[in-house]
C-alpha cells in the first residue's frame, strides 16, 4: 500500500503552513521564508517567495517547473521538528485538505492495501483500524470496490472518520516515529 508516487517524485504544488516576511528568527539574513508540505509527497518544505508575492496560510501555490507566481526557489526539504509552531498548528488541517482533494487516491489505495507481514495487514496501520475493522473493510471491498470515503464510512461503521483516520496517519510518518511508511518517503538515516 504505497500512494507516495515514483522515487524521487517532485511536488508541482504545496499548501503554505506559516509565512515569515521577516525571515527566521536568529537567521542574520533575514530573507523571507515560506514553510510548506508538498501536495503529492507530503514532504516538509521551505522555499523563498517572490519580491513583493502576498502568501496566505493554507494557500496553494504552484512550485513545479515552469513560471511560478509566487515562489521563486525552493531552498530545502526540512523535518518535522524544524516546522515553526504555527506551521505545526496547520499542519493538520492542510493534510486534511490534501486528503479531501485527492480523494480518489486514497479509496484506490485502501481498494488494493495488502498485508505487510503475515500477521499486519497495511490497513491496521490507519489509527483505529484494528483486526474487526480490517475484516469487515476487507468483505465490503471484495463485494464491491469503496467508490469513496463516506463510501466506506457508511458501509463500515469506523471509530474514527476516513479522512481523519488517514490524516493522522500521514502525520504520524512525516514525524518520522514509525516502522513502516504508506504515505510518506521514509526520512534519510544520517
Amino acid at each position: 500500500m504505497n500512494s507516495r508516487g515514483s522515487p524521487g517524485m517532485k511536488d508541482d504544488y504545496m499548501i503554505v503552513l506559516d509565512y515569515l516576511p521577516q525571515g527566521k528568527p536568529g537567521d542574520p539574513r533575514r530573507l523571507p521564508i515560506v514553510q510548506g508540505i508538498g501536495t503529492q509527497s507530503f514532504s516538509l518544505l521551505e522555499a523563498y517567495p517572490k519580491l513583493n508575492a502576498v502568501i496566505g496560510l493554507l494557500e496553494k501555490v504552484y512550485i513545479g517547473k515552469g513560471e511560478r507566481d509566487k515562489i521563486s526557489q525552493i531552498v530545502r526539504r526540512i523535518r518535522y521538528e524544524d516546522l515553526t509552531t504555527i506551521a505545526k498548528d496547520n499542519l493538520y488541517e492542510a493534510v486534511k485538505n490534501i486528503v479531501k482533494e485527492n480523494e480518489d487516491r486514497f479509496v484506490d489505495l485502501i481498494n488494493r492495501a495488502g498485508p505487510i507481514t503475515i500477521r499486519l495487514h497495511s490497513l491496521e496501520l490507519l489509527p483505529g483500524v484494528g483486526k474487526k475493522h480490517l475484516i469487515k473493510i476487507l468483505d465490503e471491498r471484495e463485494k464491491e470496490p469503496f467508490k469513496s470515503l463516506l463510501d466506506l464510512k457508511n458501509r463500515v461503521k469506523l471509530t474514527k472518520d476516513p479522512y481523519d483516520m488517514i490524516t493522522e496517519r500521514i502525520i504520524e510518518e512525516i514525524k518520522g516515529n514509525v516502522k513502516y511508511y504508506l504515505f510518506v518517503k521514509p526520512p534519510r538515516v544520517r
